[in-house]
């Protein structure tokens, strides 16, 4: 496995060689097809020029500084150099933990990366790695420090994850927002014992085993067949979707059907993926 990162987890007097390798693909935010942005009459992707409205001319990257805006059309500019000073602070490859914290006190929320934590190659360096996995998975407890990625201090979470050891990088708090409002809301909101019995159903009706292979993007699956069936020459047509009114409907005639529907899928099949909807394209009249 790749690692992006080695250095150590250090706490107390021990330190365990690892290395960062990272747990989900660089796409994995977005979707796995990226594209460029093309000029529409001639198809050649368009250049993002830095440019000066008071020189009107192109800048070079030489030219160009950082700055902070303090009031409108007023910034406090900051050199490389200066924010180097601040990043190199502290250039250690060690992942300092602070404290053990109970796993399930910490609100995924929180989470910002997912890396694998990978043990040393030495059978004798990977020993304290174990150690540390069993005794975090026999007490229920993860582990919260910091470390610096590329000149930047990250807060972290480590956890095990089967026979691994996982960190998350966390946001700051200051980086989540407050929920008081929808707490607020939700508090001054009554249900009525029927409504949450038949809430208790529905769910026990789509009840499973949570499946990590389930986790399917159709959108994804349907992006690629579009892209492969316009790359073979067939023209695309699509049909607008019918807009609709939401019909209002009783939340208890909601919730019984509902139910009645979620154990009528549990007999029907699966779907089959739904297909592109194509046809050939007209030859183009041959340029004189």
């Amino acid at each position: 496995m790749r690692t992006t990162w080695n250095g150590s987890i250090s706490f107390g007097l021990v330190s365990i060689p690892v290395g960062l390798a990272p747990a989900t693909k660089p796409a994995a935010r977005a979707s796995d097809v990226s594209f460029r942005m093309l000029h529409r009459e001639c198809g050649t992707p368009i250049k993002q020029k830095r440019y000066c409205p008071v020189h009107e001319r192109d800048l070079g990257p030489d030219e160009i500084v950082k700055g902070w805006e303090v009031a409108k059309g007023q910034f406090v500019i900051v050199e490389d150099e200066e924010m180097e000073a601040l990043t190199n602070r502290d250039d250690s490859r060690s992942i300092e933990i602070s404290q053990f914290v109970d796993a399930g006190q910490v609100d995924p929320i929180y989470f910002d990366r997912t890396y694998f934590l990978v043990p040393a190659q030495a059978p004798a360096a990977r020993r304290p790695y174990v150690l540390l996995l069993k005794a975090m998975e026999e007490t229920g407890m993860a582990a919260t420090g910091r470390f610096v990625q590329q000149g930047r201090e990250k807060l972290c979470l480590i956890r095990p994850r089967g026979e691994a050891l996982v960190l998350e990088t966390l946001f700051l708090a200051a980086d989540v927002y407050s929920q008081a409002e929808i707490d607020e809301a939700v508090e001054e909101t009554t249900v009525k014992k029927p409504e949450l019995e038949l809430a208790r159903q529905v769910i026990a009706s789509l009840a499973a085993d949570f499946v990590p292979a389930d986790l399917q993007s159709d959108y994804r699956r349907d992006l690629k067949a579009l892209l492969e069936a316009k790359l073979s020459g067939q023209e695309i047509t699509t049909t607008p979707e019918p807009v609709s009114e939401t019909p209002v409907v009783d939340l208890m005639e909601a919730l019984r059907r509902s139910v009645e529907e979620a154990q009528e899928s549990r007999r029907k099949p699966a779907k089959a993926p739904a297909k592109a909807t194509a046809r050939p394209r007209k030859k183009a009249a041959a340029r004189k």
